[in-house]
This record gives C-alpha cells, sequence and structure tokens, in this order.
C-alpha cells in the first residue's frame, strides 16, 4: 500500500497507518473518518484498500428488477412504493406476466416486493421454479430478511425450511434489505412493523449455514446518528467474520419521497454519499465488494464513488419502482454500453459478472490476471501495472477468459496453462511448493480409498489443483471418486463425503478445521511423498503475440517486484496476516514455503503431471 500518502486531515493519518499494517479498525475510528472534512484523503485511503481487493476492476450485471406487487400488510413512514389492496394504485403481477419481463441475456433476476397478505407459498416457489426452467443461465437473487421472516410466521414453517424450499426452487443470492439500519431508536421511530437487526441476522446467518450467499445494505440520511451508521457497519462485519457469506454492502441513500420524513437536507449530499462508500471499504475488511448503487445515487455520483472504495456499480436494473417512487432522480435504466463507458471513463475494467461476481466478460483490453491469494502477494504487492490493468480473478476463471482472448497476461493456473501453450509463453516464474503447501486441502471423513464412489465437493475457484485430486486418487490410490463444483461463497459443506479448499479460504480452515470432516490431506504433499518432485501450481505467462518490449517491461516489472516482495515477508506477512486467520509470523513462514521461480527441476515435475494428467478420467460436474 501507498506509503508515502499525503494526507493534510492529521486525524485520519493513525488510522491510514492501522490500514496499512493490517490493524483493524474501530467504532472511534469510523466516527473520525465520518467527521472529517478532508474527503480526498479519506477516498485516497479508500481507494487503495480497493485496489488491494479488486484491482482495476468494477462489477456490473446484467440485471432486471422484478417487484412482484406492491401491496404490503406493513405501512413503514419512509415507503413510498407499498399500498393496500383494492386501492387505485395497487398492482399484482402473475408468474406469467413475471417471465414476460425476462429475457435469455439476463443474467440476473432481482425480486422484492410487498408483503402481500392472501398469496399462498406455492406462489413464490412456482415463480421461482418457472424462471429456472425457463431461464437456466439466470440467476435468481430474492426476498429480503423481511420477506423469508413474512413467510415463515404466514405459512407457519421454520426458517431453516422456508430457506430450503427456497434454496430447491432456484433461490442463489438474496438481497440485503429489510433492516434499513440496525437501530432500535430508528426503527421505532420509521418502521415499528418491520424487523429488527436481531431477526434480519438470523435469517442471513440461517441462509448462509444453508449454502446461501447474500448482500448487505444500510439505508442512510434520514433520522440515523454517525454512531448508528458506524455501529450498523461493524455488526455487519462481525456477522461476516462469523459466516463469511457476505457478497457485498451496498450503502442506499434515503428518498424522502412523500413520505413526510423531513430529514436535514431533502436528499443525501454527494459528498455525504462518498463518504460512507469510503468508511464502508474502510471499515469492511471482510467483505469483498462495496458497491455504488447509481439507482439512488445518479451515475454522477456513482462514477466517482469507483475512486472512493466502490467496485461494482448493481447494472442495468431493468423495471425497479422501489427507489424512484420514493423520489430517485435517475433514469428508470441505464444501457449496458453507458455503464461501460462510466467504468471506463474513471480509468477501470469493467467486468461484467454473475450474481456471485464470477467474470463473464471484460470490456477493455491490456489486462493482467491477478491470482487473489496471499501465497501470490510478493508478486503483486510492489508491482508497477504502467501499460496494463490489474484484475484480481481466481485461477479458474482466469482460464476461461484467457482463452477467449480476455486477459493478455497473468499467473496463470498450470492445468491452463498447459492447456493453452499454443497461445501462451511462460515468463519463467511461478508458484511452487517443495513438499506441502498448506493451502490446497482436502477434507475428508474417511482414508483415501475410502472415497471409492463418494461425491467431493470441489472449490469453483480451482483449475489445477482438481486435476492433482483426479491424479493422486486415480494413479496413486486407484480411487475413482464423483467430483461436484460448488459455487463462489458459502456452501453447505456436509452435503458432501470430502471437500476440496484452496487459497485463502483453506489457510482459513487449516488452523480452525473444517466441521464434520477428521482428515485433512495436503496435495502438495501428497505429490511430493509420491514422485519426490516439486510442484508447480501457477505460472506466469503472456499472450504470444504480444509486442516484444511489452514482453520485455512486463519480465522485468515482476522481476523487480518479486524481488522487492520476497525482502518485505515481514511487512506483507503482518499486513494480509488477520485476513487468512494467521498470525503475521505464521504468514511469514507460509510465504517463505514457496518457490517462485521455475527451473529445470520444476520443468521436469510439469511434464510428468502433464502425462499423467492426460490418463486420467473421471470428470467435473457443475454444481448448479
Amino acid at each position: 500500500m501507498d506509503a508515502s500518502m499525503h494526507i493534510r486531515d492529521k486525524a485520519l493519518i493513525p488510522i491510514w497507518e492501522k490500514v496499512r499494517s493490517g490493524e483493524r479498525l474501530n467504532v472511534e475510528d469510523g466516527l473520525a473518518m465520518f467527521r472529517t472534512h478532508d474527503v480526498i484523503s479519506l477516498g485516497k485511503m479508500a481507494h487503495t484498500v480497493q485496489k488491494q481487493k479488486s484491482g482495476d476492476a468494477v462489477y456490473f450485471v446484467l440485471n432486471q428488477k422484478i417487484e412482484p406487487t406492491n401491496i404490503c400488510v406493513l405501512s413503514c413512514k419512509f415507503c413510498d412504493f407499498a399500498t393496500k389492496k383494492n386501492r387505485p394504485d395497487a398492482y399484482e403481477m402473475t408468474i406469467e406476466h413475471i417471465l414476460e419481463k425476462l429475457t435469455p441475456d439476463i443474467h440476473e433476476v432481482h425480486i422484492t416486493g410487498g408483503l402481500h397478505p392472501d398469496w399462498e407459498w406455492n406462489y413464490y416457489l412456482e415463480m421461482l421454479r418457472r424462471i429456472k426452467k425457463n431461464f437456466p443461465n439466470t440467476d435468481i437473487k430474492a426476498f429480503t430478511a423481511v420477506e423469508i421472516d413474512f413467510f415463515r410466521k404466514k405459512f407457519r414453517m421454520p426458517l431453516e425450511e422456508v430457506l430450503i424450499q427456497l434454496k430447491e426452487a432456484g433461490l442463489r443470492t438474496m438481497p440485503g434489505g429489510g433492516a434499513e439500519v440496525f437501530s432500535e431508536r430508528v426503527r421505532r421511530l420509521l418502521f415499528n412493523q418491520k424487523i429488527g437487526a436481531r431477526t434480519w441476522f438470523e435469517v442471513h446467518r440461517t441462509a448462509h449455514r444453508l449454502g446461501i450467499p447474500s448482500n448487505a445494505t444500510i439505508l442512510y440520511g434520514h433520522l440515523e446518528t454517525m454512531e448508528e451508521r458506524v455501529d450498523h457497519i461493524l455488526k455487519i462485519r462481525e456477522a461476516q467474520d462469523q459466516t463469511g457469506g457476505f457478497l457485498s454492502f451496498i450503502p442506499l441513500a434515503f428518498q424522502p419521497g412523500d413520505t413526510g420524513i423531513k430529514p436535514r437536507d431533502r436528499f443525501t449530499s454527494a459528498i455525504d454519499d462518498l463518504k460512507i462508500i469510503a468508511v464502508s471499504r474502510l471499515l469492511l475488511d471482510n467483505v469483498p465488494h462495496i458497491k455504488a448503487y447509481w439507482v439512488m445515487l445518479t451515475e454522477e455520483v456513482a462514477s466517482v464513488a469507483l475512486n472512493f472504495g466502490a467496485d461494482d456499480m448493481d447494472g442495468t436494473v431493468g423495471g425497479e419502482k422501489i427507489a424512484h417512487d420514493a423520489g430517485a432522480v435517475t433514469p428508470m435504466m441505464l444501457a449496458k454500453d453507458q455503464l461501460i463507458k462510466i467504468i471506463r471513463d474513471a480509468g477501470k475494467i469493467p467486468v461484467e459478472r454473475d450474481v456471485y461476481y464470477n467474470p463473464l466478460s471484460l470490456h477493455t483490453d491490456r489486462v493482467i490476471g491477478k491470482i487473489p491469494y496471499l501465497n501470490s502477494v510478493p508478486f503483486y504487492e510492489y508491482f508497477e501495472k504502467r501499460r496494463f490493468h490489474i484484475l484480481p480473478i481466481t485461477p479458474r476463471r482466469m482460464g476461461v477468459l484467457a482463452k477467449r482472448g480476455q486477459i493478455d497476461a497473468g499467473l496463470f493456473s498450470l492445468a491452463d496453462y498447459l492447456d493453452q501453450r499454443e497461445t501462451l509463453e511462460p515468463l519463467g516464474y511461478g508458484i511452487v511448493t517443495r513438499d506441502q503447501v498448506k493451502s490446497v486441502l482436502l477434507f475428508s471423513g474417511g482414508g483415501w480409498r475410502d472415497l471409492e464412489g463418494k461425491t467431493i465437493g470441489i472449490t469453483d475457484d480451482t483449475a489445477t489443483s482438481v486435476h492433482l485430486l483426479r491424479v493422486i486418487l486415480e494413479k496413486k490410490y486407484n480411487v475413482r471418486a464423483r467430483f461436484v463444483r460448488m459455487h463462489t461463497g458459502v456452501n453447505k459443506y456436509l452435503e458432501y463425503d470430502a471437500v476440496l479448499l484452496i487459497g485463502d479460504e483453506a489457510l482459513k480452515y487449516s488452523r480452525t478445521g473444517l466441521d464434520g470432516f477428521e482428515i485433512v490431506y495436503d496435495l502438495a504433499r501428497e505429490w511430493y511423498e509420491w514422485q519426490k518432485l516439486p510442484f508447480v501450481f501457477a505460472v506466469w505467462a503472456i499472450r504470444k503475440g504480444m509486442n516484444p518490449e511489452v514482453k520485455a517491461e512486463l519480465s522485468g516489472q515482476i522481476q523487480r517486484a518479486l524481488e522487492q516482495g520476497e525482502m518485505d515477508f515481514e511487512r506483507i506477512g503482518a499486513a494480509h496476516a488477520r485476513t487468512v486467520g494467521l498470525s503475521p509470523a505464521q504468514a511469514v513462514e507460509y510465504l517463505a514455503g514457496f518457490k517462485y521461480r521455475i527451473g529445470e527441476r520444476e520443468m521436469e515435475a510439469i511434464e510428468l503431471f502433464h502425462g499423467l494428467l492426460k490418463q486420467t478420467e473421471t470428470p467435473v460436474t457443475p454444481g448448479h
């Protein structure tokens, strides 16, 4: 991180030092950031953290908002959307009407609405089933915690059963609205009929335990205090520590409309909007993404927010009504091309994503892929991007985009490098283990031979480790198992007989263990004990045909960045240790266990692995 940043407000300097050293910020830090007048420095701090997490990526999705009804049993003061049955403005959508609003190019359908007093449970299940059947490539994000709580009470079902049935019908993720701000004082004043923080968290924690990731929001700019804003954000952070199930955090600016609520100003100011995005990015060190929801911010403020810590603009949001009924002044739909232009104008990579934030397509060139794990930090901590953009991306997704010609260089998974040798040229660097790796782990309920015919859950991130597991099972132990890919985010691991995890997630569970699995196998150690050779997990490569000058420049940058990174393991380890559940000393020991240059023994290991891989048979089944 930038140590030379000029900060005018002296109160922000110790906060920045804590961020640089990997120390977690507290309530007082949050309040100091909200109170500062040095908004530019605050933005720079948040932008630096955002670049560490997301590089130059800004995500968007082709999505459609569906609000099946505005009829609601509640009467919340801040809501201009909801109404009562038989009023002139009331509406109800049939499932056929909902399906008419969807098209095959939509990646995400986002469903929320009023709490209808009469609809039966089967209506909601059938809605999801029909969407899934008619649009199998569209992911469903649906139902706030308020709606889920309403379902369990109205239909007299346990919370867990409500979520299980919705998941089986097609629910992929959940939106984050419902609690507005986690203040009992504000809840009593503005939405006393609505759930509070306790129920909101109960719903989301249960969803995460069942393998349903979700999002989180805050509605700000009404009657809440700065202390209540900070408390809300830190409660999200605490819950994320426990479950890891939140994909993004979305600050939502309150739209007064005709509610009769009189905040200090009719709308939040751009400064207030940018501040809460920056503060959220700095406080929420464990939430992957911060969203600049352009529907409420306006596209102009959302564009600036991309340099204040936000890395997601939501998407095309066709059909959104709730915010606009409350007075949002943005256009009802922002076209894909306009979103791409806004993101490019901010100097970022427009990344079209799915509901889990898996990149589907990039809309720029000169992109370097960055494996977002601790083991690759020595390459990237001091990397000068110059004429390239940096995209943190999981190994498997990097390989997919490289095959489409959308990644020009990067630290490629060995399996993808082998598969794309005709188009990729190696640069002599990589991620190599001597014997154990500590972050490619198989968690199992039994021994290797007990896995015959069993189902193994495979993290969606892996491109090489899954093939290493195939080789070990088939060629070392003569075992055939069934491999099923899990989705990004939280998963219900006990659905499987064994689970393969990689990267920082594996590191975390290497310390705590994974409930239900007694045995942990380090795949690199299994390989070394078998073949007495190191294992190469990733290879730096550049697309063939690139300008020789560009290739030479990139090779020099990699060498300089690695040399500096290797000399700074102690600081790097301290800065990144807490995020993966290690002490600084453990992080340094972990990094020191890798070799980052590829020589003759590494090439021998690559060719041996390639030969064995071609002899394996077990396919990998998609998880959904």
